[in-house]
């Protein structure tokens, strides 16, 4: 090549170049412009952050000595207070088991209030499963013809659009504001949520098995349950394990609203606004992120445990007993280093 034909595609690709900069500095302009316009809007100031900070951090020191005087019945009662409640506790078990079944007192004792939470967001997922099932196979266009498949995107874009913060409002004058109530907005939530997600699952599988399965003279629901949900069944349990994580949360955030659990003791705790109160909040959320953490940790290791490969080549029986593997679980095992 020519040394002046070079030089020409040396330029072209230090213009390139330029304007791909000149862009990238005009499009983050933009997103600041946008930011401050924003911030402008809703009258959010510099000045007026730096004024409150310090009032916020003195009210966040108080989160710092968390109290487990309500962890049950019992430390409640011996007035058992503190991270010594725990051990406390711990060395009496039976106090759990009666406060596990204190129901009705789920948003004054701790141990309720989690389970509680748990029971919400483990319940609601599961009733919400089989309509989100439901109406993510028909929504796909390889199951449902187009434009009649949009009835059931529609009807999941519809429940999608309505948070399950206000679900719970809607189930009023079912249960009022209950563990009940959350529990129905959050099987809602979950069938336009987890619908979507399989849905879109449907979208993305291969043809050649639907093919197969077709030329064997297969009906139509033979070859969608064993041509199309045979493909996606391990990412249909990945996303409702996903789901559940999710739906832990709301749980909680339903709580806040008076639909019980441990975002209704976080609430009561701290409307009372003394010391103490709030250093019950603080256990209150640190049972939150116990709660958190824990499902997000089994549900990622099933996940993991559900990829492709993961169980190649193993019979059943070592399938399962590789469950109670805990190097495995915890993720230290050394055969996949």
């Amino acid at each position: 090549m020519a040394t002046s034909n070079i030089q020409q595609v040396k330029d072209r690709i230090e213009q390139k170049q330029r304007i791909r900069r000149i862009l990238g500095a005009l499009g983050l302009l933009f997103v600041l412009g946008l930011t401050g316009l924003g911030m402008w809007y809703v009258g959010f100031t510099l000045a007026e952050f730096v004024r409150q900070f310090p009032i916020w951090l003195n009210s966040v020191v108080r989160f710092f000595a968390p109290s487990f005087v309500d962890l049950t019945l019992a430390t409640q009662r011996e007035g058992v207070g503190g991270l010594r409640a725990i051990w406390w506790t711990l060395m009496h078990p039976s106090t759990i088991l009666e406060a596990a079944m204190a129901v009705e007192r789920s948003g004054s004792i701790l141990i309720p209030a989690a389970i509680t939470t748990i029971i919400v967001g483990f319940t609601g997922t599961v009733l919400g499963f089989p309509l989100a099932l439901v109406f993510g196979v028909l929504g796909s266009e390889r199951v449902t013809p187009f434009p009649f498949n949009f009835i059931f995107r529609g009807t999941m874009s519809a429940i999608r659009s309505v948070p399950a913060l206000v679900w719970v409002f809607i189930y009023i004058a079912l249960f009022g504001i209950s563990e009940k109530s959350a529990i129905i907005a959050i099987a809602t939530d979950t069938i336009g949520n987890l619908g979507r997600l399989f849905t879109d699952e449907l979208e993305e599988i291969d043809d050649g098995p639907i093919e197969a399965i077709s030329s064997t003279g297969a009906a139509r629901a033979q070859t969608v349950i064993f041509g199309m949900l045979s493909q996606v069944s391990t990412s249909f349990i990945a996303w409702t394990l996903y789901v559940l994580e999710i739906n832990t949360r709301i749980a909680i955030s339903l709580g806040v609203v008076g639909a019980g659990g441990l975002g209704q003791y976080i609430k009561l705790k701290l409307q009372f606004g003394s010391a103490d109160a709030y250093a019950q909040a603080a256990a209150g959320l640190i049972v939150v992120m116990l709660i958190v953490i824990s499902v997000e940790l089994v549900s990622s290791r099933v996940r993991a445990r559900l990829r492709p490969g993961e169980n190649e080549g193993k019979s059943l029986v070592d399938s399962i007993s590789d469950l109670f593997d805990s190097s495995k679980w915890l993720g230290t095992d050394t055969e996949r280093v």
